[in-house]
């Protein structure tokens, strides 16, 4: 039976769906809004894997390309690998839904989000958080807090719900909220300097929005009434509890005041080791409740300190920010580099520049684009001090590599202020907090380094939140087991303005709106603060590009004169290319990029391309070549392709005979333009003539060159160091 329930959503009708497809998943549910249409399945496996400490969920989203009416690209024309946007959005579902499943549950779940069909306007990918949740809500599987997603818009008349592509284009904000019926789970946003108070509202009216939502799906579980797996049970005796918090409360303190952090999680790991091996093998379950004891004595120790005493593991205050050192010019070859540190945190930054062939193509639903800047973050194992394999970046590599590029992207100049490809690579060296905020700032300073005319110095900093009951603490700039131990990692990037990105998760019920605006404005000080230590190792971009770096010219020309500029075939640009040794990447616009690391040759090829495009002007003296003649007068090349008919009557002062009595062929002669008609252009030598007697009272003119003269150039947006 088809069951089908909707809402309004903003302005937007959204519908849930099931009953119709995919019925031997454990949960399935079609998601809808306008002609987007998202099919996601819950499955659980029936057996429990013994001996896990962790939840093996996996979220798989996918975007077929048919949604859209297109055929993958490629040798193979089927999906392959999900690209960045479907393993963020997979992040995005796992996120807020993973610690809602009740503790101990050890069956294998999976989420599968597939992309059906796709208007171009509304972006599947909240759909998919809805959906999500609903074929968890409405299935077996163990379950009991429905959440939804909702996208907040802002733009010149206010909160947007659900914006369409093409009012994203012009919103100054792209929030992504995820909540239950009660409150906010998760926040993920890219903004335009937006300010602390907007984004609070933002985020309470997409709360708001959230609610009809839940709603749908408690209706949905309701009439379905599929009854719930029961939970595992998961208590530690407490007399065990007792017995390991007993034995490891003290020595548990003494290693978590050790500041260097890798001393201190070896003496914890080495002190749970211990603890492990005075316990039987058997039955399985008393060492995971000893572990689970353990860590949960970690947890109180860790709480108890910021809230009972009202201090830190470090002895920082609670709005206290670690010290921070910023180099930059770090590496002597690169375009630009920066290493920034803060406490035991240590990102290195490089920029490197690069010309239009080197932009990233991206094959995505919504057709083809360019990317020419990227922000690729790698986290080597040596990082935390552990030894592992290097493989390719994972969800969380590709995931804080994006909230650092989200944060850095609206003060980014435009390509026709500075037409370069931009990667900047954040290798983390060390890590003890929000690297992603370290890939931040360092990616900054790093920019301004490489002479990116930047519109301003982004900073970023990770907050965190210690609740219990009503009272609260709010943490600047948290380390790992802060964060690890929390209620809520928050992290805030952006200038002086305002906010460019914000990525929140939440473990806790009842965060007020005081706490947000709280939380907000400490992030703001701080970030602040780090601004100031960042302004005082480079202020501003250099006002030059490395040497090592592509010099990038750019002129346009008319778009009629492209074809001349290519030639037949290619055979033209070609030409230029190989005279010069420079790339050049022409425009459909007539916007033509030439690149070199030598100036001398883009200075070159900016005359070749001025010579062929150039157009005869009205009242100007041209050096010009005679090519024929005729009868009445003589046709003559005044520049590349263009000739001029000049006529026997403006070829002397005197009556003219014969064209041959005056000029030849094969002759240098100076011609004065005096008019232009489409494609015809009349010349006057008489006029020449009489200027350089001075009979008509004016300067006499400079001739135009011939094409073999150097004539001037464009300046290059940057000069070489």
């Amino acid at each position: 039976m088809s069951i089908r329930k909707e809402t309004l959503v903003g302005s937007h009708k959204l519908t849930l769906e099931v009953g119709k497809v995919a019925r031997q998943a454990d949960g399935a549910v079609l998601v809808r809004q306008g002609d987007t249409v998202v099919l996601v399945t819950a499955t659980s496996d029936r057996r429990e894997r013994v001996g896990l400490d962790f939840l093996p969920l996996t979220v798989d989203y996918r975007e077929n390309t048919y949604a859209a009416g297109k055929i993958p690209g490629g040798f193979f024309k089927r999906e392959g690998r999900p690209n960045e946007k479907e393993t963020l959005t997979s992040r995005m579902i796992d996120r807020p839904i993973r610690p809602l499943f009740p503790k101990g549950w050890r069956c294998e779940t999976q989420i599968v989000a597939l992309v059906l069909s796709a208007d171009l306007e509304n972006d599947p990918d909240i759909l998919a958080v809805t959906g999500a949740s609903a074929a968890l809500t409405i299935s077996d599987i163990p379950f009991d807090t429905p959440v939804a997603a909702v996208r907040v818009g802002l733009g010149e008349e206010g909160f947007i719900i659900n914006p369409t592509t093409t009012q994203l284009v012009k919103s100054r904000l792209d929030l992504v909220v995820v909540g239950s019926d009660k409150e906010v789970v998760m926040v993920e946003a890219a903004a335009n300097e937006v300010s602390e108070q907007e984004m609070v509202d933002a985020i309470l009216i997409g709360q708001a929005e959230i609610v009809k939502l839940v709603t749908l799906q408690e209706e949905l579980r309701r009439e379905i009434g599929v009854a719930k797996r029961p939970a595992p049970a998961v208590d530690i005796p407490r007399d065990l509890r007792a017995e390991v918090e007993e034995k490891v409360a003290r020595p548990l303190w003494d290693a978590m005041k050790v500041r260097n952090k890798i001393q201190s999680y070896r003496r914890i790991s080495e002190m749970e080791k211990s603890l492990l091996e005075g316990y039987p093998e058997e039955p399985p379950e008393t060492r995971s409740f000893v572990r689970a004891a353990f860590h949960e004595v970690h947890k109180k120790l860790a709480r108890t300190e910021i809230i009972e005493k009202g201090k830190r593991f470090d002895d920082r205050g609670f709005e206290d920010i670690r010290p921070i050192t910023c180099e930059v010019g770090f590496l002597p070859r690169t375009h630009g580099s920066a290493l920034f540190t803060r406490g035991e945190t240590q990102a290195l930054v490089t920029t490197t520049l690069g010309t239009s062939e080197d932009a990233q193509t991206l094959d995505w639903l919504e057709g083809e684009s360019e990317r020419r800047f990227m922000l690729h973050y790698n986290f080597p194992p040596f990082s935390v001090g552990e030894v592992k394999f290097l493989r390719g970046p994972g969800r969380r590599e590709i995931g804080h590599g994006a909230l650092a590029e989200r944060a850095i992207r609206p003060m980014m100049p435009g390509d026709e202020e500075f037409p370069y490809t931009i990667r900047l690579v954040s290798d983390i060296l060390e890590s003890n907090g929000s690297s992603s905020m370290a890939s931040i700032c360092g990616g900054s300073l790093c920019l301004m380094d490489a002479g990116v005319p930047l519109k301003a110095a982004v900073g970023g900093i990770a907050m965190g939140l210690v609740k219990e009951g009503d009272r609260y603490v709010i943490l600047s700039d948290i380390a790992g087991s802060e964060d690890h131990y929390g209620d809520m990692d928050f992290k805030v990037a952006g200038t002086r303005k305002g906010i460019t990105a914000l990525q929140m998760d939440i473990k806790v019920q009842g965060l007020s709106r005081e706490i947000l605006e709280k939380a907000l404005a400490q992030a703001h000080r701080g970030r602040m603060h780090i601004l100031d230590v960042m302004d005082a190792a480079l202020a501003s971009p250099r006002p030059e590009i490395s040497s090592y770096a592509p010099r990038i010219f750019s002129i346009r020309v008319p778009k009629d004169k492209i074809r001349e500029v290519i030639g037949p075939g290619g055979k033209m640009i070609r030409s230029i290319i190989e005279r010069t040794g420079c790339k050049i990447d022409i425009d459909d616009d007539g916007k033509v990029d030439i690149a070199s690391v030598d100036e001398a040759s883009a200075l070159k090829a900016i005359e070749i391309i001025k010579e062929i495009t150039a157009e005869a002007e009205i009242g100007k003296t041209y050096l010009g070549k005679v090519v024929r003649i005729v009868a009445f007068g003589a046709f003559v090349e005044i520049l590349p392709g263009i000739e001029g008919l000049l006529h026997i009557s403006e070829i002397a002062e005197h009556r003219v005979n014969e064209v041959t009595d005056e000029i030849q062929e094969g002759e240098e002669i100076l011609v004065k333009v005096i008019d232009v008609d489409g494609d015809r252009t009349r010349l006057s030598r008489k006029a020449v003539l009489r200027e350089k007697r001075g009979e008509t009272g004016a300067a006499e003119p400079a001739p135009s060159p011939r094409p073999s003269e150097p004539r001037h150039a464009g300046r290059p947006h940057r000069r070489p160091r």
